[in-house]
């Protein structure tokens, strides 16, 4: 693709028009952007006349609806229309979301305008609404974005609003990316790459892309064409374990967001590749031969039609390739480019591997996890998407029938690797209208209707107040890496949530208790003081949660030098 350092938001418009040649005619083309309100109009009509839809529907059509909606809020909050329409279109392809948890401990994107976390709740009090307008209703989304990131300039002290550098700290700042390679990839590479003109008040100044040091095409990827940035988050296969299936996930956020977290040590997880939004842009962290952790569930067959049964309670990692997908699981469409680039990317891995085209061996993370993931969500176009995979493999012919795999006797792994996620099982019993389920901290005292979840780096222990047989604990840090006590409802039900923990001086005063709903919706966060009231049930909350599997998380993002007890949590009918 095109990737120079210095070149106008001028020269990518008229680029996108035709006027400019190509940089490369080899290239896969790039994401562009039209500005005004015929914005989408022009590139449908060409699209027409060539035959070329897949291409240049790139850039979808915005509404005239959602065009009004951004040049109100602009005039409103004194924010370019541009800057809007941009912003919109980098984190959620001017889409209403509401996103779920994909990477613990990091915030649920919602709306239109990605507000993430805070975000939400300091942009609606700014803009004078509800959360929970600014939650469902895309001119309140708007509105609160657009007064969010006016109050920003004015911390940062932007002078000239309409001159787009000026915004460059702000939108770092929006984007919640911890890294500078990564707000600078946000800000640089795709908010300001893709800026439209504004239509009201003449065009942003013209202003030169600094991108600084590219990060280079190593000769250590494996899929031509991808940008190599490698995470330290990685092992190696055990026993000589080659890839066996490919998993498909959704980040629930921005591409630069999604790959500069992947690739930080702190996240603790990983994925092999990264696809941007539009599909004009792919990141390799992790070589293929090695293990990327991203799964959190051992194997369990009888979720994928009984194939490769014997891998069940292996963690599902040790013979996958995980790719992430910038995007939403509830996402109403993905771009035909993203899906067009996605099925090169997975004929490439399986025609390397060896690994069958089919359903059972190309899977939703969603299929394997499904207690707390259902990526990359059920508007994934499935059929389509495999058609395209095996086209390429087979020059447009479609994958013979193969034949059907036996079922062997499971074998146990040899060296039998730590389950960070434990799969509890798919159908709980149904509960009473009275719902009581409690969560212990040992998963063999728990009911098919609760499970916990902890990494390898918890530590277990007991005390003469635990509950039950003893409980977890986890030095606390700015890291993610939460204990994650999960339980099945039938149906939607308004419960008491509850916890126990064991009390002591070098407990965290402001434990972080983050409460989700099966819809990966965050309710709440809770800051408990577990240096007091231990032995005993401390009540958090009473929340409306969803039929399905709600997650009640403890995190360690707390001030460092303390810890963090996960013993128990217990939700009832109040």
């Amino acid at each position: 693709m095109c990737r120079n350092n210095y070149i106008s938001v001028s020269a990518l418009f008229a680029l996108t028009l035709g006027l400019l040649p190509a940089c490369d005619p080899d290239a896969r083309d790039s994401e562009s952007i039209f500005g005004g309100d015929d914005m989408g109009d022009t590139a449908g009509d060409e699209a027409g006349d060539e035959g070329g839809a897949e291409q240049e529907e790139e850039i979808p059509e915005l509404p005239e609806n959602l065009s009004a909606m951004f040049d109100a809020a602009a005039d409103e909050f004194d924010v370019p229309s541009g800057l809007l329409r941009s912003v919109s279109l980098i984190e959620t392809r001017w889409q209403m979301v509401q996103g779920m948890v994909e990477f613990e401990g990091k915030d649920v994107v919602t709306g239109i305008m990605g507000l993430k976390g805070l975000q939400l709740q300091e942009g609606a009090e700014l803009a004078g609404v509800s959360i929970s307008d600014a939650t469902t209703d895309e001119l309140s989304n708007i509105r609160s974005a657009a007064a969010l990131l006016s109050a920003m300039a004015d911390q940062h002290g932007v002078a000239d609003r309409n001159d787009p550098e000026a915004w460059t700290s702000v939108l770092a700042e929006y984007s919640g990316i911890e890294s500078p390679e990564g707000q600078m990839a946000y800000v640089q590479d795709e908010v300001f790459k893709a800026l439209p003109q504004t239509h009201e008040g003449g065009p942003f100044l013209p202003i030169e892309i600094h991108s600084g040091d590219e990060p280079q095409n190593h000769a250590t990827v494996d899929f031509p064409g991808a940008i190599w940035r490698g995470s330290p988050n990685y092992s190696n296969r055990p026993g000589g374990t080659n890839p066996e299936m490919v998993i498909i996930h959704s980040c629930e956020g921005s591409y630069s967001g999604c790959w500069s977290w992947l690739s930080n040590s702190q996240a603790g997880v990983s994925a092999h590749y990264v696809i941007n939004n539009s599909g004009s842009e792919v990141s390799q962290l992790v070589r293929e031969n090695k293990k990327a952790w991203h799964i959190g569930a051992s194997y369990n067959c009888s979720l994928n039609n009984s194939t490769k049964c014997n891998k069940n309670g292996s963690s599902s990692n040790n013979f996958t390739i995980g790719i992430e997908h910038a995007g939403y699981a509830n996402q109403a469409s993905w771009s035909n480019g993203l899906i067009t680039t996605s099925a090169e990317l997975v004929c490439d891995i399986t025609q390397a591997w060896g690994i069958p085209r089919d359903q059972y061996h190309i899977v939703a993370h969603g299929t394997l996890q499904p207690y707390n993931r259902i990526d990359p969500g059920p508007n994934w176009p499935w059929a389509n998407y495999l058609a395209q995979i095996n086209a390429y493999c087979n020059g447009g012919q479609p994958d013979p029938e193969p034949e059907p795999e036996p079922d062997p006797e499971p074998e146990p792994d040899p060296e039998p690797e730590p389950d960070p996620e434990p799969e509890p099982e798919p159908d709980p019993d149904p509960q009473p209208s009275n719902v009581d389920i409690t969560i212990d901290s040992n998963n063999s005292l728990n009911g098919p209707d609760a499970n916990i979840t902890v990494s390898g780096s918890w530590t277990s222990s007991s005390g003469p107040t635990d509950y039950n047989t003893g409980y977890w604990w986890r030095g606390t840090g700015a890291i993610s890496d939460a204990a994650e006590f999960a339980f099945y409802l039938d149906e939607a039900a308004t419960l008491t949530v509850e916890a126990w923990w064991v009390s002591g001086w070098n407990r965290s005063s402001s434990a972080p208790f983050l409460i989700y709903n099966s819809w990966g919706t965050h309710l709440d966060t809770v800051y408990a003081d577990q240096k007091q009231n231990g032995g005993q049930w401390n009540e958090l909350g009473t929340y409306e949660f969803q039929a399905g599997w709600n997650t009640i998380d403890l995190s360690v993002w707390a001030p460092a030098g303390d810890v963090v007890i996960a013993d128990a949590v217990r939700v009832h009918t109040p």
